[in-house]
């Protein structure tokens, strides 16, 4: 048996876009919302099985009306939809108990697999979400060096060499070359030539941002 779903965004075509799809695909659409304050109240009217909402809103946004369905025991389960890819956002969601997350640009695709997996009580989160937070996990270890070490792999990140580092840090090559010996014991790695350079080179994009 489909579900009864109410949908909610303030952008009028993707509204349009995911309403028509879904009752193409002989959803049950109960209605529709073109702002958080709308679709609560057409989830407290309805108490659909499945809210898809977007996550920002004028009034309310997504996860606000997640949080407030929650409160009062409201059984409706929460998809959101949204652009971000945020870690923050993501784990807010998880939080809330929100049951789908899903990417803009993969709506289409994915909704139907998405709604497939709340009704059996899974929460499906998009793939593409998820590598994104993978990717950007602090590594391993990072936290336990100090500032200073820190600023020397990021150097060592952007190809400065020993020489360049001491010239920058106003140190002696020496120490440098003392501090990479420290920081390769703190991150565990292998005492081989270039395996700082090498690590620093794929957590370049964390450690530069």
């Amino acid at each position: 048996m489909k579900p009864t779903i109410i949908i909610a965004d303030d952008h009028p075509l993707v509204l349009k876009g995911l309403q028509d799809f879904l009752i193409e695909k002989d959803f049950n659409i109960l209605a529709s919302a073109k702002n958080g304050k709308e679709a609560l109240s057409l989830i407290k009217a309805h108490t659909p099985d499945i809210a898809i909402l977007d996550i920002k809103m004028p009034f309310l946004s997504g996860l606000e009306i997640a949080a407030k369905c929650r409160a009062e025991q409201i059984t409706t389960k929460i998809i959101v939809i949204t652009f971000e890819k945020d870690e923050n956002i993501y784990n807010e969601a998880k939080s809330l108990g929100v049951y789908g997350y899903i990417l803009k640009e993969f709506a289409l695709e994915e909704i139907e697999v998405c709604i497939a997996s709340v009704q059996t009580n899974k929460a499906y989160f998009s793939p593409d979400l998820l590598k994104f937070i993978e990717l950007q996990e602090r590594p391993k270890y990072f936290d336990d060096l100090t500032l200073h070490e820190k600023n020397i792999v990021k150097l060592i990140s952007n190809n400065k060499t020993g020489v360049e580092i001491a010239d920058v840090l106003s140190i002696s090559t020496r120490t440098v070359e003392k501090h990479k010996s420290n920081i390769i014991r703190k991150l565990k790695l292998e005492s081989k030539q270039n395996s700082l350079l090498i690590w620093a080179k794929e957590n370049s994009t964390f450690i530069n941002s």
